[in-house]
């Protein structure tokens, strides 16, 4: 049955009100007799055409449960939503979805993670140490001094893992669902760059392994001419021997 929109909820009003009869006007809209009197009785007790407010669907979680699923993945930020319904106490029937659902009206949404160094409390001490020594420096006395160089590494194929492929049931294996991709993965190159106050380095193509890196870089010092090179994977090598 046809439902009626809110013109044609007026228009059947005031023909109601000319004196028009209900069966008359349900076959003009095409809708059942009881389809007009329930308009009119909606009218007469609320003085509207207009729906109803529904409840809608019962809400499966208490504020409890969404206080007690946000805090939880607050502390824990790699929890899963079924780890989350298999903890909730008391009685309760939840699915992942759910979980998700309360944790989305938190602001929180699953992404991918960035993937960091490991940092012992040594090695946070000591980055600390270096802060504090070079809390009071000057870019006119200290910084202008300093380069601070990194290092990058660039694919020349996109095959990292990180894409992803819309697909049915059992379309794994379909040649328009694979992703192919060279058996060592393409390959890549690293480039090696530097910047300070007064400018940036030219960009350098890298190549070898970490031995002849070390190399390059104490190379690349000498040739910036500056007193000092800060570097990422410099950095990294003095918290490995932390």
């Amino acid at each position: 049955m046809a439902r009626l929109s809110r013109e044609d909820r007026q228009i059947a009003l005031g023909r109601l009100q000319a004196g028009q009869s209900q069966s008359a006007i349900a076959r003009h809209f095409h809708v059942s007799q009881s389809t007009i009197s329930r308009l009119w009785v909606r009218f007469q007790a609320t003085g509207s055409v207009a729906d109803l407010p529904r409840a809608g669907r019962p809400r499966a979680t208490t504020a409890a449960h969404d206080r007690f699923i946000r805090l939880r993945h607050l502390r824990n930020r790699f929890l899963s939503a079924s780890s989350s319904v298999q903890a909730l106490p008391g009685p309760h029937r939840l699915s992942d979805q759910t979980v998700r659902n309360r944790l989305h009206e938190a602001g929180l949404r699953a992404r991918r993670p960035h993937r960091g160094a490991v940092l012992t409390r040594r090695h946070r001490q000591n980055r600390v140490q270096w802060g504090n020594q070079h809390l009071r420096w000057t870019v006119r006395n200290h910084w202008r001094h300093v380069w601070f160089s990194d290092e990058s590494y660039f694919l020349l194929q996109r095959h990292d893992g990180r894409r992803r492929v819309y697909r049915r049931v059992n379309e794994r294996y379909a040649p328009n669902c694979v992703d192919e991709a060279p058996v060592h993965g393409g390959g890549g190159v690293m480039v090696w760059g530097a910047i300070n106050t007064a400018g940036r380095s030219t960009l350098v193509h890298v190549q070898g392994s970490r031995c002849l890196y070390g190399r390059f870089l104490e190379r690349s010092t000498r040739l910036l001419g500056r007193s000092s090179v800060t570097t990422t994977w410099g950095k990294q090598k003095l918290d490995e021997k932390a």
